[in-house]
Protein backbone atom coordinates (compact mmCIF):
# COMPACT_ATOMS: atom_id res chain seq x y z
CA UNK A 1 0.00 0.00 0.00
CA UNK A 2 2.98 2.30 0.64
CA UNK A 3 4.80 2.18 -2.18
CA UNK A 4 1.04 2.82 -4.19
CA UNK A 5 0.97 5.70 -2.17
CA UNK A 6 4.49 6.50 -2.85
CA UNK A 7 3.40 6.06 -6.84
CA UNK A 8 0.71 7.95 -7.03
CA UNK A 9 2.39 11.59 -5.21
CA UNK A 10 5.18 10.30 -7.61
CA UNK A 11 2.43 10.96 -10.48
CA UNK A 12 0.62 13.65 -8.95
CA UNK A 13 4.50 15.37 -8.43
CA UNK A 14 4.59 16.24 -12.33
CA UNK A 15 1.54 18.21 -12.10
CA UNK A 16 3.56 21.20 -11.25
CA UNK A 17 5.39 20.56 -14.23
CA UNK A 18 2.58 23.05 -15.81
CA UNK A 19 5.31 25.02 -18.75
CA UNK A 20 5.68 22.19 -20.15
CA UNK A 21 2.35 20.33 -20.24
CA UNK A 22 1.07 24.06 -21.28
CA UNK A 23 3.90 24.20 -24.68
CA UNK A 24 2.00 20.71 -25.70
CA UNK A 25 -1.65 21.80 -25.42
CA UNK A 26 -3.92 22.25 -27.91
CA UNK A 27 -6.09 25.24 -27.81
CA UNK A 28 -9.17 22.93 -28.62
CA UNK A 29 -11.30 21.76 -25.80
CA UNK A 30 -10.44 18.24 -26.27
CA UNK A 31 -6.76 19.13 -26.41
CA UNK A 32 -4.45 17.58 -29.29
CA UNK A 33 -5.81 14.02 -28.89
CA UNK A 34 -9.69 14.83 -28.57
CA UNK A 35 -10.51 10.73 -28.52
CA UNK A 36 -8.09 9.79 -25.39
CA UNK A 37 -9.72 12.72 -23.25
CA UNK A 38 -13.33 11.92 -23.84
CA UNK A 39 -12.03 8.04 -23.21
CA UNK A 40 -10.37 9.39 -19.82
CA UNK A 41 -13.16 11.31 -18.99
CA UNK A 42 -15.31 9.05 -19.06
CA UNK A 43 -13.20 6.22 -17.22
CA UNK A 44 -12.51 8.38 -14.44
CA UNK A 45 -15.51 9.99 -14.00
CA UNK A 46 -17.24 6.40 -13.62
CA UNK A 47 -14.84 5.24 -10.80
CA UNK A 48 -15.38 8.78 -9.33
CA UNK A 49 -18.80 7.84 -9.44
CA UNK A 50 -18.91 4.65 -7.60
CA UNK A 51 -16.51 6.32 -4.93
CA UNK A 52 -19.25 9.13 -4.73
CA UNK A 53 -21.99 6.28 -4.44
CA UNK A 54 -20.01 4.49 -1.54
CA UNK A 55 -20.20 7.77 0.43
CA UNK A 56 -16.40 8.06 -0.17
CA UNK A 57 -16.15 5.16 1.82
CA UNK A 58 -14.45 2.80 -1.09
CA UNK A 59 -11.14 2.59 -3.06
CA UNK A 60 -12.61 3.64 -6.01
CA UNK A 61 -10.94 7.33 -6.13
CA UNK A 62 -7.75 5.29 -6.44
CA UNK A 63 -8.99 3.72 -9.97
CA UNK A 64 -10.39 7.48 -10.72
CA UNK A 65 -6.90 8.85 -10.09
CA UNK A 66 -4.77 8.11 -12.91
CA UNK A 67 -7.60 8.88 -16.15
CA UNK A 68 -8.09 12.03 -14.17
CA UNK A 69 -4.49 13.03 -14.20
CA UNK A 70 -4.33 12.29 -17.95
CA UNK A 71 -7.47 14.74 -18.56
CA UNK A 72 -6.34 17.17 -15.68
CA UNK A 73 -2.72 17.80 -17.99
CA UNK A 74 -3.83 16.73 -21.28
CA UNK A 75 -6.96 19.01 -22.14
CA UNK A 76 -7.77 20.63 -18.83
CA UNK A 77 -10.35 22.95 -21.00
CA UNK A 78 -12.93 19.86 -21.32
CA UNK A 79 -14.89 20.48 -18.74
CA UNK A 80 -15.12 22.21 -15.57
CA UNK A 81 -15.35 18.82 -13.47
CA UNK A 82 -12.04 17.97 -13.73
CA UNK A 83 -11.72 20.70 -10.95
CA UNK A 84 -14.95 20.09 -8.89
CA UNK A 85 -13.90 16.11 -8.51
CA UNK A 86 -9.94 16.93 -8.37
CA UNK A 87 -10.69 19.45 -5.26
CA UNK A 88 -12.51 16.04 -4.05
CA UNK A 89 -10.24 13.49 -4.68
CA UNK A 90 -7.01 15.53 -3.58
CA UNK A 91 -8.29 16.60 0.09
CA UNK A 92 -9.71 13.00 0.41
CA UNK A 93 -5.78 11.99 -0.29
CA UNK A 94 -4.23 15.01 1.84
CA UNK A 95 -6.60 13.52 5.17
CA UNK A 96 -5.59 9.94 5.02
CA UNK A 97 -1.41 10.56 4.68
CA UNK A 98 0.97 10.17 7.14
CA UNK A 99 3.73 11.49 4.83
CA UNK A 100 4.37 15.16 5.62
CA UNK A 101 6.47 15.93 2.41
CA UNK A 102 4.11 13.84 0.27
CA UNK A 103 1.01 15.79 1.91
CA UNK A 104 2.84 18.94 1.23
CA UNK A 105 3.19 17.81 -2.61
CA UNK A 106 -0.76 17.01 -2.53
CA UNK A 107 -1.60 20.76 -1.07
CA UNK A 108 0.30 21.95 -3.85
CA UNK A 109 -1.65 20.05 -6.18
CA UNK A 110 -4.96 21.45 -4.50
CA UNK A 111 -3.61 24.88 -4.92
CA UNK A 112 -2.93 24.12 -8.50
CA UNK A 113 -6.17 23.05 -9.56
CA UNK A 114 -8.02 26.00 -8.26
CA UNK A 115 -5.28 28.04 -10.16
CA UNK A 116 -6.08 25.86 -13.36
CA UNK A 117 -9.91 26.57 -13.18
CA UNK A 118 -9.06 30.13 -12.95
CA UNK A 119 -7.18 30.04 -15.72
CA UNK A 120 -10.04 27.67 -17.78
CA UNK A 121 -13.19 28.96 -16.53
CA UNK A 122 -13.30 32.07 -14.39
CA UNK A 123 -15.21 33.07 -11.55
CA UNK A 124 -11.58 34.53 -10.01
CA UNK A 125 -12.90 35.62 -6.93
CA UNK A 126 -15.45 33.08 -6.10
CA UNK A 127 -12.20 30.04 -6.78
CA UNK A 128 -9.66 32.40 -4.95
CA UNK A 129 -11.64 32.67 -1.90
CA UNK A 130 -11.62 28.73 -1.86
CA UNK A 131 -8.22 28.20 -2.56
CA UNK A 132 -7.75 31.46 0.37
CA UNK A 133 -9.38 29.01 2.85
CA UNK A 134 -8.08 25.84 1.93
CA UNK A 135 -4.67 26.92 2.10
CA UNK A 136 -4.78 28.45 5.93
CA UNK A 137 -6.57 25.50 7.25
CA UNK A 138 -4.33 22.93 5.27
CA UNK A 139 -0.84 25.11 5.55
CA UNK A 140 -1.18 27.38 8.61
CA UNK A 141 2.51 28.72 8.61
CA UNK A 142 1.07 29.97 5.16
CA UNK A 143 -1.12 32.81 6.72
CA UNK A 144 0.27 35.56 4.57
CA UNK A 145 -0.14 33.96 1.49
CA UNK A 146 -3.70 32.88 2.74
CA UNK A 147 -4.51 36.60 3.38
CA UNK A 148 -3.28 37.92 0.32
CA UNK A 149 -5.50 35.66 -1.91
CA UNK A 150 -8.51 36.11 0.22
CA UNK A 151 -8.55 40.11 0.24
CA UNK A 152 -8.20 39.87 -3.33
CA UNK A 153 -11.11 37.63 -3.35
CA UNK A 154 -12.82 39.66 -1.48
CA UNK A 155 -12.18 43.04 -3.01
CA UNK A 156 -13.56 41.52 -5.82
CA UNK A 157 -16.43 39.54 -4.75
CA UNK A 158 -17.87 42.20 -2.29
CA UNK A 159 -21.03 41.14 -1.02
CA UNK A 160 -21.04 37.92 -3.41
CA UNK A 161 -18.36 36.88 -1.05
CA UNK A 162 -18.69 33.52 1.49
CA UNK A 163 -19.12 33.47 5.04
CA UNK A 164 -16.22 31.45 5.30
CA UNK A 165 -13.80 33.65 3.45
CA UNK A 166 -14.32 36.72 5.90
CA UNK A 167 -13.47 34.69 8.66
CA UNK A 168 -10.30 33.27 7.83
CA UNK A 169 -9.35 36.75 5.91
CA UNK A 170 -9.71 37.93 9.87
CA UNK A 171 -7.72 35.04 11.41
CA UNK A 172 -5.24 35.31 8.85
CA UNK A 173 -4.69 38.91 9.15
CA UNK A 174 -4.67 37.96 13.01
CA UNK A 175 -1.64 35.77 12.70
CA UNK A 176 -0.13 38.68 10.53
CA UNK A 177 -0.72 41.18 13.56
CA UNK A 178 0.45 38.98 16.64
CA UNK A 179 3.61 38.13 14.47
CA UNK A 180 4.28 41.83 14.50
CA UNK A 181 3.71 41.53 9.84
CA UNK A 182 0.88 43.88 9.90
CA UNK A 183 -0.77 47.06 12.33
CA UNK A 184 -4.27 46.58 14.46
CA UNK A 185 -5.65 48.82 12.46
CA UNK A 186 -5.20 46.34 9.33
CA UNK A 187 -8.33 44.19 11.58
CA UNK A 188 -10.55 46.79 12.34
CA UNK A 189 -10.48 47.26 8.85
CA UNK A 190 -11.14 44.10 7.44
CA UNK A 191 -13.71 44.26 10.54
CA UNK A 192 -15.39 46.95 8.98
CA UNK A 193 -15.22 45.75 5.51
CA UNK A 194 -16.40 42.42 6.70
CA UNK A 195 -20.07 43.89 8.54
CA UNK A 196 -21.15 45.75 6.07
CA UNK A 197 -21.14 42.40 3.59
CA UNK A 198 -22.46 40.55 6.25
CA UNK A 199 -25.27 42.93 7.09
CA UNK A 200 -26.03 43.48 3.36
CA UNK A 201 -26.59 39.28 3.28
CA UNK A 202 -28.28 39.43 6.46
CA UNK A 203 -30.76 42.10 5.18
CA UNK A 204 -31.77 40.26 1.78
CA UNK A 205 -31.20 36.84 2.85
CA UNK A 206 -34.19 34.51 0.93
CA UNK A 207 -34.75 32.19 4.09
CA UNK A 208 -34.22 31.70 7.52
CA UNK A 209 -31.54 29.30 7.31
CA UNK A 210 -29.40 31.59 5.16
CA UNK A 211 -30.06 34.39 7.64
CA UNK A 212 -29.32 32.04 10.29
CA UNK A 213 -25.87 31.03 8.68
CA UNK A 214 -24.66 35.13 8.19
CA UNK A 215 -25.94 35.69 11.50
CA UNK A 216 -23.65 32.74 13.08
CA UNK A 217 -20.30 34.54 10.91
CA UNK A 218 -21.60 38.14 12.68
CA UNK A 219 -21.42 36.27 16.21
CA UNK A 220 -18.21 34.98 15.08
CA UNK A 221 -16.79 38.09 13.53
CA UNK A 222 -17.72 40.46 16.43
CA UNK A 223 -16.21 37.99 19.28
CA UNK A 224 -13.39 37.56 16.86
CA UNK A 225 -12.56 41.51 17.31
CA UNK A 226 -13.29 42.02 20.72
CA UNK A 227 -9.58 42.04 21.73
CA UNK A 228 -8.92 45.14 19.04
CA UNK A 229 -12.01 47.01 18.86
CA UNK A 230 -11.68 49.06 22.24
CA UNK A 231 -13.01 52.54 22.22
CA UNK A 232 -9.60 54.07 21.63
CA UNK A 233 -8.62 51.26 18.83
CA UNK A 234 -12.43 52.34 16.87
CA UNK A 235 -11.88 55.98 17.15
CA UNK A 236 -8.38 56.10 15.58
CA UNK A 237 -9.75 53.76 12.89
CA UNK A 238 -12.94 56.26 12.02
CA UNK A 239 -11.12 59.76 12.70
CA UNK A 240 -9.16 60.05 9.77
CA UNK A 241 -12.38 58.17 7.25
CA UNK A 242 -14.31 60.71 8.92
CA UNK A 243 -12.10 63.90 8.67
CA UNK A 244 -11.41 63.11 5.00
CA UNK A 245 -15.29 62.20 4.12
CA UNK A 246 -17.69 63.81 6.96
CA UNK A 247 -20.46 63.93 4.83
CA UNK A 248 -20.20 60.86 3.70
CA UNK A 249 -23.54 59.13 4.90
CA UNK A 250 -22.80 55.52 4.71
CA UNK A 251 -19.44 56.26 7.06
CA UNK A 252 -21.38 58.81 9.25
CA UNK A 253 -24.15 55.58 9.86
CA UNK A 254 -21.03 53.30 10.39
CA UNK A 255 -19.53 55.62 13.12
CA UNK A 256 -22.61 55.73 14.83
CA UNK A 257 -23.47 52.18 14.59
CA UNK A 258 -20.31 50.96 15.74
CA UNK A 259 -19.87 53.67 18.47
CA UNK A 260 -23.18 52.99 20.40
CA UNK A 261 -22.36 49.30 19.72
CA UNK A 262 -19.24 49.10 21.73
CA UNK A 263 -20.82 52.06 24.36
CA UNK A 264 -18.28 54.69 23.20
CA UNK A 265 -20.85 57.32 23.15
CA UNK A 266 -18.73 59.81 25.29
CA UNK A 267 -16.08 60.41 22.51
CA UNK A 268 -16.34 63.51 20.54
CA UNK A 269 -16.43 61.91 16.96
CA UNK A 270 -19.48 60.28 17.99
CA UNK A 271 -21.13 63.56 18.38
CA UNK A 272 -19.93 64.91 15.31
CA UNK A 273 -21.02 61.95 13.08
CA UNK A 274 -24.71 62.37 14.68
CA UNK A 275 -24.86 66.21 14.29
CA UNK A 276 -23.20 65.90 10.68
CA UNK A 277 -25.92 62.72 10.02
CA UNK A 278 -28.76 64.68 11.42
CA UNK A 279 -27.83 67.83 8.96
CA UNK A 280 -27.95 66.24 6.17
CA UNK A 281 -30.21 63.23 6.67
CA UNK A 282 -32.65 64.43 10.35
CA UNK A 283 -34.57 61.82 11.26
CA UNK A 284 -36.33 61.11 14.96
CA UNK A 285 -33.02 58.77 16.02
CA UNK A 286 -30.70 61.36 15.14
CA UNK A 287 -32.26 64.28 17.11
CA UNK A 288 -33.21 61.86 19.95
CA UNK A 289 -29.51 60.72 20.13
CA UNK A 290 -28.31 64.57 19.92
CA UNK A 291 -30.53 65.44 22.43
CA UNK A 292 -29.48 62.59 24.99
CA UNK A 293 -25.96 63.52 24.42
CA UNK A 294 -26.73 67.05 25.44
CA UNK A 295 -28.88 65.84 28.50
CA UNK A 296 -24.96 63.93 29.23
CA UNK A 297 -23.39 67.06 28.85
CA UNK A 298 -26.25 69.04 31.08
CA UNK A 299 -27.17 71.35 28.47
CA UNK A 300 -30.53 70.99 28.66
CA UNK A 301 -31.85 73.42 26.65
CA UNK A 302 -30.02 72.65 23.70
CA UNK A 303 -31.37 68.77 24.42
CA UNK A 304 -35.05 70.16 24.76
CA UNK A 305 -34.38 71.62 21.15
CA UNK A 306 -33.56 68.18 19.58
CA UNK A 307 -35.85 66.38 21.43
CA UNK A 308 -38.61 68.53 19.74
CA UNK A 309 -37.63 68.15 16.76
CA UNK A 310 -37.35 64.59 17.69
CA UNK A 311 -40.89 64.09 18.83
CA UNK A 312 -41.96 66.10 15.41
CA UNK A 313 -39.94 63.92 13.28
CA UNK A 314 -41.24 60.43 14.76
CA UNK A 315 -44.24 58.32 12.97
CA UNK A 316 -44.67 55.86 16.06
CA UNK A 317 -46.49 56.92 18.95
CA UNK A 318 -44.49 54.19 21.10
CA UNK A 319 -41.01 56.76 20.48
CA UNK A 320 -43.08 59.48 20.75
CA UNK A 321 -44.18 58.43 24.12
CA UNK A 322 -40.80 57.63 25.15
CA UNK A 323 -39.67 60.90 24.24
CA UNK A 324 -41.96 63.16 26.28
CA UNK A 325 -41.02 61.67 29.16
CA UNK A 326 -37.57 62.40 28.29
CA UNK A 327 -38.23 65.68 27.11
CA UNK A 328 -40.36 66.30 30.65
CA UNK A 329 -37.51 65.36 32.52
CA UNK A 330 -35.26 67.84 30.97
CA UNK A 331 -37.80 70.58 31.66
CA UNK A 332 -37.88 69.23 35.35
CA UNK A 333 -34.09 69.91 35.39
CA UNK A 334 -34.97 73.53 34.10
CA UNK A 335 -37.32 73.85 36.94
CA UNK A 336 -40.21 74.33 34.07
CA UNK A 337 -42.19 72.63 35.66
CA UNK A 338 -45.45 72.90 34.17
CA UNK A 339 -43.94 72.52 30.36
CA UNK A 340 -42.69 69.04 32.15
CA UNK A 341 -45.82 68.19 33.76
CA UNK A 342 -47.46 69.09 29.75
CA UNK A 343 -45.19 66.29 28.33
CA UNK A 344 -45.99 64.20 30.78
CA UNK A 345 -49.75 63.96 29.98
CA UNK A 346 -48.41 63.83 26.37
CA UNK A 347 -46.89 60.44 26.96
CA UNK A 348 -49.85 59.28 28.80
CA UNK A 349 -52.16 60.30 26.70
CA UNK A 350 -49.64 57.79 24.07
CA UNK A 351 -49.48 55.36 26.61
CA UNK A 352 -52.20 55.33 28.91
CA UNK A 353 -50.65 52.34 30.88
CA UNK A 354 -47.41 53.65 31.31
CA UNK A 355 -46.84 54.45 35.04
CA UNK A 356 -43.46 56.61 35.26
CA UNK A 357 -44.84 59.96 33.89
CA UNK A 358 -47.20 59.66 36.95
CA UNK A 359 -44.01 58.99 39.24
CA UNK A 360 -42.29 62.06 37.48
CA UNK A 361 -45.23 64.70 38.13
CA UNK A 362 -45.35 63.48 41.62
CA UNK A 363 -41.71 63.76 41.96
CA UNK A 364 -42.16 67.42 40.77
CA UNK A 365 -44.99 68.11 43.02
CA UNK A 366 -42.31 66.91 45.90
CA UNK A 367 -39.71 68.97 44.88
CA UNK A 368 -42.12 72.19 44.95
CA UNK A 369 -43.81 71.00 48.17
CA UNK A 370 -42.07 73.62 50.51
CA UNK A 371 -41.47 76.56 47.50
CA UNK A 372 -45.48 76.59 47.13
CA UNK A 373 -46.13 77.11 50.54
CA UNK A 374 -45.58 80.06 53.57
CA UNK A 375 -47.25 78.58 56.06
CA UNK A 376 -47.52 75.28 57.93
CA UNK A 377 -50.18 73.67 56.02
CA UNK A 378 -49.53 75.17 52.43
CA UNK A 379 -45.59 73.92 52.62
CA UNK A 380 -46.75 70.57 53.16
CA UNK A 381 -50.25 70.10 50.92
CA UNK A 382 -48.17 69.34 47.59
CA UNK A 383 -47.87 65.59 49.39
CA UNK A 384 -51.23 65.12 48.77
CA UNK A 385 -51.52 65.31 45.35
CA UNK A 386 -47.61 63.79 44.65
CA UNK A 387 -49.48 60.62 46.80
CA UNK A 388 -52.34 60.92 44.45
CA UNK A 389 -50.07 60.64 41.57
CA UNK A 390 -48.05 57.71 42.66
CA UNK A 391 -51.16 56.00 43.53
CA UNK A 392 -52.54 56.48 39.60
CA UNK A 393 -49.20 55.14 38.94
CA UNK A 394 -49.64 52.04 39.87
CA UNK A 395 -53.45 52.03 39.47
CA UNK A 396 -52.38 52.03 35.51
CA UNK A 397 -48.85 49.78 35.78
CA UNK A 398 -48.50 47.17 38.30
CA UNK A 399 -44.86 47.18 37.40
CA UNK A 400 -44.01 50.01 39.32
CA UNK A 401 -46.13 49.26 42.25
CA UNK A 402 -42.76 48.35 44.79
CA UNK A 403 -40.83 51.33 43.93
CA UNK A 404 -43.99 53.55 43.89
CA UNK A 405 -45.21 52.04 47.33
CA UNK A 406 -41.86 53.31 48.86
CA UNK A 407 -42.88 56.98 47.89
CA UNK A 408 -46.09 56.87 49.33
CA UNK A 409 -44.70 55.43 52.53
CA UNK A 410 -41.77 57.80 52.78
CA UNK A 411 -43.90 61.39 51.52
CA UNK A 412 -47.15 60.48 53.86
CA UNK A 413 -45.07 61.15 56.96
CA UNK A 414 -44.99 64.88 55.57
CA UNK A 415 -49.24 65.33 55.57
CA UNK A 416 -49.88 67.87 58.10
CA UNK A 417 -50.80 67.11 61.66
CA UNK A 418 -54.78 66.66 62.82
CA UNK A 419 -53.60 69.92 64.84
CA UNK A 420 -52.56 71.82 61.73
CA UNK A 421 -55.32 71.09 59.60
CA UNK A 422 -58.16 71.79 62.53
CA UNK A 423 -55.90 75.55 63.05
CA UNK A 424 -56.26 75.79 59.59
CA UNK A 425 -60.57 74.80 60.11
CA UNK A 426 -60.38 71.80 57.75
CA UNK A 427 -61.18 68.30 58.68
CA UNK A 428 -60.41 65.23 56.99
CA UNK A 429 -62.18 63.98 53.71
CA UNK A 430 -62.35 67.87 53.20
CA UNK A 431 -62.06 68.65 49.23
CA UNK A 432 -58.74 71.17 48.85
CA UNK A 433 -57.11 72.87 46.10
CA UNK A 434 -53.51 72.95 46.16
CA UNK A 435 -52.45 76.60 44.60
CA UNK A 436 -49.13 77.51 43.49
CA UNK A 437 -47.88 76.35 39.69
CA UNK A 438 -49.76 72.59 40.71
CA UNK A 439 -53.50 73.91 40.81
CA UNK A 440 -55.11 70.20 41.82
CA UNK A 441 -58.06 69.46 43.88
CA UNK A 442 -57.08 66.90 46.14
CA UNK A 443 -58.53 65.71 49.63
CA UNK A 444 -57.20 66.73 53.46
CA UNK A 445 -55.30 63.83 54.75
CA UNK A 446 -52.68 63.62 57.67
CA UNK A 447 -49.58 61.83 58.52
CA UNK A 448 -51.20 60.67 62.31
Amino acid sequence: MKKKIILIAGVLLSVMMTNEILAQENTGKYGSDSITCIQNNSLYYEFYKQWKKSGYQNESWNDALPSWRWVFLNCPRSTINIYLHGEKLMKHMIKITGDKAIKEKYIDTLMRIYDQRIQYFGKEGYVLGKKGVDLYKLRPSAYEQSYSILKKSIDMQGNKSQGPNLIYYFRSAEKMVKAEKAEKATLLDIYDQSSKIIDYNIANAKDEKKKKSWLNIKGNLDLSIQPYASCEDLVNMFTPKFEKSPNDVDLLKNIIKKLDKRNCTKYPLYKMAVENLHKIEPTANSAELLGKMYIKEENYKKAAEYLKQAITLSEDDNDKADIHYLLANVYFQLKQYSTARSHCYSAIKLRPNDGKPYILIGDMYVATAKSCGDNDLTKTVAYWVAVDKYKKAKSVDSSVAESVNSKIKIYSQYFPTTETIFFYDLKKGDPYKVECWINETTTVRTSD
